[in-house]
């Protein structure tokens, strides 16, 4: 942990049920006078667009919605949606919908406000120019792309995921309303909360964590570890489902200022390579980074479970909070290692060399080795 640090405080939340309705008056605010909203054609099927457009209209701001993209998008939607941008001239940009959505709008601004391709803007700070106000309203909770200035772009030419982030690609504002995330398919609710917790566990021991971002990442845990079984099998009420929504946004904003680790890294080549959902991807691999971490960074480990109840030495910490998130694996319903998903002789060298390429590996706070790389493939 850092004892010199910078902190980047995340947009304006507002939070509460039925908080979808205050979109035009915050959209207002900011100064919009023309959105253009992205959301998926799941999120439109769903009534969620068309609300906010209500929303919007009903301040006098025009309006039009781009949905031509879906899951984990692509250098090439962000173009498409540019297009599009470029044709309706907006002044403000809203993600409705998922991390899919959210991270479209962040990549139409970089496009739309500084030219070029997606490739240009991976990676943090490439740019000086400004860029369009943006509100995000998350209908999952897990991504916590609400409460982060990167955009997951894939690479429509290798697969791989682009983090491309600068701080003017912020959200202004986030509208964090729970009773949008009361329409998610189960499927979607496990592989969404299963990112958020690793985005919680890898962001308090990360390499850049200090003082202020651990804070984030272990009320985003202790809110998640609560709320998140109840959801997974069904018992849950909105109370839980707020927790979670909150911890996601909470762990998001420790994104931003502590950055990730090794699952990560492991499951962006996981899905390039394979077609793992990444939150399958990164749910798998992190029992067996906090197993591998957990010979430099056990107290940390050891403080997470405390929030939860167990109590551990430095000799158990990471033995028990592995075996924790594998059952919360199974309670979501997602596998624990990579054979069950039809994957029974995965190219390992191949892989582990791609993971070692990834940024957020960097961050893990137990330095990796090519073998080391490999290693965890062997036992996921």
């Amino acid at each position: 942990m850092t004892s010199s640090f910078e902190f980047r405080p995340g947009p304006r939340l507002v939070v509460g049920p039925g908080t979808l309705g205050r979109l035009g008056e915050i959209a207002r605010a900011i100064g919009g006078t023309r959105a253009l909203i992205t959301s998926d054609p799941g999120i439109v099927a769903a009534g969620h667009a068309a609300a906010g457009v209500d929303s919007l209209k009903a301040t006098g701001i025009e309006t039009t919605v781009f949905s031509g993209f879906g899951e984990n998008p692509s250098s090439t939607d962000v173009e498409a949606g540019t297009a599009a941008a470029r044709e309706f001239r907006p002044d403000l940009l809203v993600g409705l919908g998922g991390g899919s959505s959210m991270d479209l709008a962040k990549g139409i601004n970089f496009l739309l406000s500084r030219g070029g391709r997606m490739q240009d803007y991976r990676g943090r700070g490439t740019g000086a120019q400004p860029m369009l106000p943006s509100i995000a309203v998350p209908t999952t909770a897990g991504t916590g792309s609400e409460t982060q200035s990167f955009a997951l772009i894939t690479d429509a030419e290798t697969g791989m995921k682009m983090a491309c982030g600068d701080p003017a690609a912020a959200f202004r504002a986030a509208i964090l309303d729970v009773r949008l995330t009361l329409t998610q398919p189960p499927r979607v609710a496990a592989v969404t909360g299963i990112d958020a917790v690793t985005h919680a566990v890898e962001s308090f021991v990360s390499t850049a964590a200090t003082a202020a971002s651990r804070m984030f990442s272990i009320e985003a845990w202790r809110l998640l570890a609560r709320g998140l079984p109840p959801v997974l099998t069904g018992s849950g009420d909105e109370h839980d489902r707020a927790a979670v929504q909150l911890g996601a946004a909470w762990a998001g904003l420790a994104i931003e200022n502590a950055m990730l680790g090794a699952a990560h890294a492991m499951a962006n080549p996981l899905t390039a390579a394979y077609g793992i959902v990444h939150g399958q991807a990164v749910g798998l691999a992190l029992p067996h980074v906090v197993r591998f971490n957990a010979e430099v960074c056990a107290d940390a480990y050891a403080e997470l479970l405390t929030v939860i109840g167990i109590n551990a030495d430095s000799l158990t910490a990471g033995e028990r909070l592995a075996g924790w998130l594998e059952d919360l694996l199974s309670v979501a319903g997602l596998s624990r290692s990579i054979s069950p998903l039809g994957i029974d002789h995965p190219d390992v060298p191949a892989l582990a060399s791609m993971a070692a390429t990834q940024w957020t590996g960097g961050f893990n706070p137990r330095p990796l080795t090519n073998a080391d790389w490999q290693r965890l493939y062997e036992v996921a």
